[in-house]
């Protein structure tokens, strides 16, 4: 008798690949950035992290656990690494309770309210975080100064970060030169001795994990690179159309969000297109947007709103920008 054909649904091909070493994966990758902000804020960051995590995870298990009476997925990995990233965007001197709030509102809203894990459209942490930002603005724009309080949650010393102080400055009528010589060095903020949230100081880090995503095949360059250069065009435009009004745009490439919106929020792979054409116009979106709130809006820093935005659109992008179907013809070209 012949061997039999076995017919199965798609997909065909395998691999040893799962979403858990995914996440665990990214988890690595923001490994250098914690060790910088523990240097820099000490036990508020540590503590700030640790009621992040622990809140996100807890909070998953109670609602899939009671409230859907679905599977428990805290073992994949994606309600840890939501925890850390909405930990990244956060002060270290904001109240524990603040941060419970936030990860009740981005696990429940921001994630399972979608369906969980591969349904949410947009990225949980960053719900999270907006949430908190228009909730209570004060403390989440109260930043501990870097290095010198490493000791104590609650902060002794508070300054502006780079961007706000800019956006301050600007307002006031001061002029970049004169803005220049209360910012931090470009040596400074790349390293991260800086004022800000606790995962966004220091580029060298968050570079250092992005490229470890990117040699694991976590992520693909598309997004970050073309979000970053995107990014340096705009504002390198306005720099030398009137270097006295705008920022250059390593500071813009170096301060705020930039990086860690790049190769960590903007990548997420449930909230991001599928098609690389479609990646490139994400990250644009994300860029141009950026761009215009921080020179043109009320807050110095918009990557958290651009992805948000930009995560909306995604289904639509998907529709505009679907893969070639297995098997279809290519139309011959005529020379």
């Amino acid at each position: 008798m012949s061997q039999p054909i076995i017919v199965s649904a798609s997909p065909h091909v395998h691999s040893d690949r799962t979403s858990k070493k995914l996440m665990y994966d990214v988890v690595i990758a923001l490994i250098p950035a914690f060790l910088v902000s523990l240097y820099v804020f000490g036990i508020g960051a540590f503590i700030v992290t640790a009621a992040a995590v622990i809140s996100c995870i807890v909070f998953e298990y109670l609602i899939q656990k009671f409230l859907l009476k679905s599977e428990v997925t805290i073992g994949d990995g994606s309600a840890l690494i939501t925890g850390m990233l909405l930990a990244f965007n956060l002060p270290s001197g904001i109240p524990i309770w603040m941060i419970i709030v936030g990860s009740l509102f981005a696990i429940g809203v921001g994630k399972l309210s979608f369906g969980g894990l591969g349904f949410n459209i947009f990225n949980p942490a960053l719900v999270g975080r907006v949430f908190l930002l228009i909730s209570f603005p004060v403390q989440m724009t109260t930043w501990p100064t870097a290095i010198e309080n490493q000791t104590v949650l609650a902060d002794a010393v508070t300054g502006a970060t780079p961007l706000g102080l800019i956006k301050e400055g600007l307002m006031f009528g001061e002029t970049m030169t004169n803005i220049s010589a209360n910012l931090p060095s470009n040596l400074e903020m790349f390293l991260g001795l800086s004022g800000g949230s606790i995962g966004e100081m220091s580029a060298l880090a968050l570079l250092i994990g992005g490229i470890y995503l990117l040699a694991r095949k976590v992520i693909t360059w598309h997004i970050p690179i073309t979000m970053l250069v995107t990014m340096a065009v705009m504002t390198g435009i306005f720099w030398l159309i009137n270097p006295e009004s705008y920022a250059s745009p390593l500071i813009h490439i170096l301060s705020g969000g930039a990086l860690l919106g790049a190769f960590y929020m903007a990548t997420d792979l449930v909230t991001s297109p599928m098609t690389k054409k479609g990646m490139v116009i994400f990250a644009i979106g994300i860029a141009v947007i950026t761009v215009v709130i921080r020179l043109f809006g009320a807050y110095p820093e918009g990557v958290s709103f651009a992805i948000l935005i930009m995560n909306a659109f995604v289904p639509l992008i998907n529709t505009y920008f679907k893969p070639r179907r297995f098997g279809s013809k290519i139309k011959a070209k005529i020379v």
